[in-house]
């Protein structure tokens, strides 16, 4: 078993194995246990009750978080003409067609949310391999495929979470910073919590939301009590 160091288990003494809090609580012990030099992320982790291997159990979308994600993030889009002046508008970091595609080839990936036009699909999908494992692969169900460029960029821009359930049936996800008050990270993980709710799939049998911890980026783990985040 890892070793944690001083700080961890510090905060990991204010908390009872086991003990389940409600989500006011445990923004408020999380935010206490975030006590190193730099802004922690705080990331929300939920056990959902499907198997992602049937495509009837995939869960997936995206979150307008209400407080921001407290994080940069760099966006690139696959656009021409107008939807690139668009885009470059908006603020994208990065926009192409050809030269880009030929750029992420060659393995070079400086952004963190990829964004294209309907059109340019049939160019990125030759980076599937690429960005694929990465979760970049622009998709229309969270909106990173659309003729609207300008919106979709000032919305990755201004704290829009993707989510996509993992093997083991977890989704996690960034839902804010440890600087953020109590009541902008209560708001921005129910908004979260809420939106993976909305996504249930058709194939969810039994308990969707099996369990719910909370934590910063080096503090321990939260347990949520899953009725406080709806």
């Amino acid at each position: 078993m890892a070793k944690h160091g001083k700080r961890y288990r510090k905060a990991a003494e204010g908390l009872t194995p086991g003990m389940v809090h409600a989500i006011e609580e445990a923004v408020k012990l999380v935010k206490t246990g975030a006590a190193t030099k730099f802004d922690e992320t705080v990331e929300l982790s939920m056990n959902l009750g499907v198997d992602p291997r049937h495509s009837d159990q995939m869960v997936r979308g995206v979150c307008q978080l209400p407080n921001g994600s407290g994080k940069s993030l760099r966006v690139a889009v696959f656009a021409r003409d107008d939807k690139a002046a668009e885009a470059k508008e908006a603020g994208a970091d990065i926009v192409g067609a050809e030269d880009l595609m030929e750029i992420v080839q060659a393995g070079t990936i400086e952004f963190d949310r990829c964004i294209a036009t309907p059109d340019m699909m049939p160019l990125v999908g030759r980076l599937g391999k690429v960005l694929g494992p990465r979760g970049m692969m622009p998709n229309p169900r969270v909106g990173t495929v659309t003729v609207d460029v300008g919106e979709a960029v000032k919305s990755a821009k201004g704290g829009a979470v993707e989510f996509r359930v993992e093997k083991a049936g977890i989704i996690h996800a960034g839902v804010g910073k440890a600087s953020f008050t109590e009541e902008a990270l209560v708001e921005n993980i129910k908004a979260f919590a809420g939106a993976v709710m909305r996504a249930k799939p058709t194939g969810a049998k039994g308990t969707y939301l099996k369990k719910a911890t909370i934590s910063s980026t080096m503090g321990p783990g939260v347990r949520v009590e899953t009725q406080s985040l709806l």
